[in-house]
């Protein structure tokens, strides 16, 4: 199997090093940027399998840095990983609304790092489902394959989170699910993150779905369905 890329963007040296050195001692192959004005560009250049994000860069933030690449389609799929020192409750949502994958707060083990990033690895590397099928509820088409949603004939661009939050939810619709069965459902089990992220993940998914986002329903004390 070839060797893993992995892009730290980080401007504390003795991070940098700490990271580099483990990274590289697994096996991984290590590109690193310490400013955010240039990470965008180095990134899509770089193509790496996953990215080590801190959120206070020089130049440009770690928020619109996962933005941007979360925007273009070249990027938009390779994971991110926030590792930050801003434990704050809304850091960590706005980063996961904008796509991240996951967030380690600083100081942090090596050995979590390397964990989390194995799962997200290991996921994207998983052979994909024995049934790669069409999902249709109304007239929202949910193309896994693809990684594609249309409403009738209109594209609906989601986030690769918003994605995998609507597919897990028209997998079995009408079903609810609370809050820590979509979590664990979407993200993997023992997935760290607070109710408030699934809600702020739901308001801006059915914000792109529109009018169908009447579709996804609050069902409250327990969680959320999908209407069919």
């Amino acid at each position: 199997m070839a060797k893993q890329h992995i892009f730290i963007v980080e401007d504390e040296p003795d991070i940098v090093d700490l990271l580099s050195y483990h990274l590289t001692l697994e096996g991984y192959i290590v590109s690193v940027v310490m400013r955010g004005d240039l990470a965008v560009a180095e990134i899509t250049q770089g193509k790496p399998n996953l990215i080590l994000l801190d959120l206070m860069l020089p130049g440009l933030g770690g928020i619109e840095i996962c933005r941007l690449l979360k925007t273009k389609p070249e990027t938009a799929g390779i994971p991110i990983i926030m590792v930050t020192a801003r434990g704050d409750e809304t850091d960590v949502v706005v980063g996961l609304e904008m796509g991240a994958e996951d967030y380690i707060i600083k100081p942090f083990s090596i050995k979590i790092v390397l964990a989390r990033m194995q799962t997200i690895l290991r996921r994207l590397n998983h052979a994909p489902d024995i049934t790669p099928n069409f999902i249709k509820i109304h007239d929202i088409t949910i193309d896994p394959g693809r990684h594609e949603v249309t409403g009738g004939k209109t594209p609906i661009a989601l986030t690769a989170s918003e994605f995998r939050l609507l597919h897990f939810l028209a997998q079995r619709p009408n079903w609810v699910f609370t809050r820590e069965q979509i979590v664990d459902g979407v993200k993997g089990q023992d997935y760290v993150v607070t109710d408030r992220a699934v809600d702020v993940q739901m308001v801006s998914l059915r914000r792109k779905l529109g009018k169908r986002g009447e579709y996804i329903e609050t069902v409250r004390g327990v969680g959320y369905r999908l209407k069919e």
